[in-house]
C-alpha cells in the first residue's frame, strides 16, 4: 500500500480537544455558541441548522442538522422532518447560487457501521461536485485537495442563503434565519 504524508489530518484525529467549550454533543452545543461565523453555521430554521464541514471533501461541503438529538432518522417528529427536508432544499439552492456545481452528493451516515464520525446526532451531508473532480486523491488515498479557504466559502454560501425568500440577517457574524411558509 502506498502512503501519502498528510500532517494536516492530525487536527481531525485530535479534534476532541479542539473546542473546550463542547462538553457533550457538538451538534447540540455549537448552535448556542457565538458567533455563528466562527462556528461555521450559515443558516438556521425552526428545527434545524446548516453548517459548513470543518474538514470538507469539496468547497461548500455542508451539513443540515436537526436540533433534535437523535441518531435515529425515524425518531424525528413530522415538523422536524419537514423542516429538515425544506432546509436541505434551501441548502441545495444556496450552494447552486454560491458555487455553481455540476451536481451534488447528499446523504446520511446512520449507525456505527455507516462510517460516520458522529453517529448519535444525525446530519445530512450535502457535497457540491464538479465534472472531473473525482480524481484518485479522495477515492484512493482519503486525501482531499482544498481549493478555497473555508472563510471565503462561508461568505459566499451565507450570502446565497441571505438572498432567499423569508431570509433574515441580524448581524454580520450571525447565520441567516429562514422561515418556511
Amino acid at each position: 500500500m502506498e502512503q501519502v504524508f498528510a500532517p494536516w489530518r492530525i487536527d481531525w484525529i485530535e479534534r476532541d480537544d479542539g473546542n473546550p467549550e463542547i462538553e457533550d454533543c457538538v451538534f447540540c452545543e455549537l448552535p448556542a455558541l457565538e458567533p455563528d461565523r466562527e462556528n461555521l453555521i450559515v443558516a438556521r430554521s425552526e428545527h434545524a441548522f446548516v453548517m459548513l464541514n470543518n474538514y470538507p471533501y469539496n468547497p461548500g461541503h455542508a451539513m443540515v442538522i436537526p436540533h433534535a438529538h437523535t441518531g435515529d432518522y425515524t425518531a424525528l417528529e413530522d415538523a422536524q422532518l419537514l423542516d429538515h427536508a425544506r432546509l436541505k432544499q434551501r441548502t441545495f439552492d444556496a450552494l447552486e447560487v454560491a458555487l455553481e456545481p455540476d451536481g451534488f452528493n447528499a446523504g446520511l451516515n446512520l449507525g456505527d457501521g455507516a462510517g460516520g464520525s458522529i453517529d448519535d446526532h444525525l446530519h445530512t451531508h450535502v457535497v457540491p461536485r464538479w465534472e472531473g473532480d473525482t480524481n484518485f486523491m479522495p477515492v484512493l488515498s482519503d486525501t482531499s485537495v482544498i481549493v478555497e479557504a473555508l472563510a471565503d466559502t462561508y461568505d459566499r454560501v451565507r450570502e446565497a442563503f441571505a438572498e432567499q425568500p423569508g431570509a433574515t440577517v441580524a448581524e454580520e457574524d450571525d447565520a441567516v434565519v429562514l422561515e418556511f411558509e
